[in-house]
């Protein structure tokens, strides 16, 4: 029983070789992936807004600290920029 296991994964791997194509499909998380990114920042966008208008109406009133407001906004900074960021990154390395 082994040994037939040991052939099919062979097997596989030579079409990999042979075919290309096979190996650079594209799989399905990439684009689960990007789709969950892009819904996850639908959700978020109104709640950084009210989030950005609250740490600015708090730290204005001086109930906050300005270092926490700041921080509040440099964090939804990243999270929006995220993919901007990753491909910057990403060009830096040449990726």
């Amino acid at each position: 029983m082994k040994f037939n296991t040991n052939i099919i994964i062979v097997t596989i791997a030579g079409l990999g070789l042979f075919i290309p194509e096979l190996s650079f499909a594209a799989g399905p998380f990439s684009s689960g992936a990007t789709s969950l990114s892009q819904d996850i920042l639908t959700i978020l966008t109104p709640v950084a807004v009210i989030a950005v208008m609250v740490a600015g109406a708090l730290a204005w009133f001086g109930r906050i600290s300005w270092v926490l407001a700041i921080s509040v906004m440099a964090g939804i900074v990243l999270v929006f920029g995220s993919q901007q960021i990753v491909t910057w990154i990403r060009g830096l390395f040449g990726v």
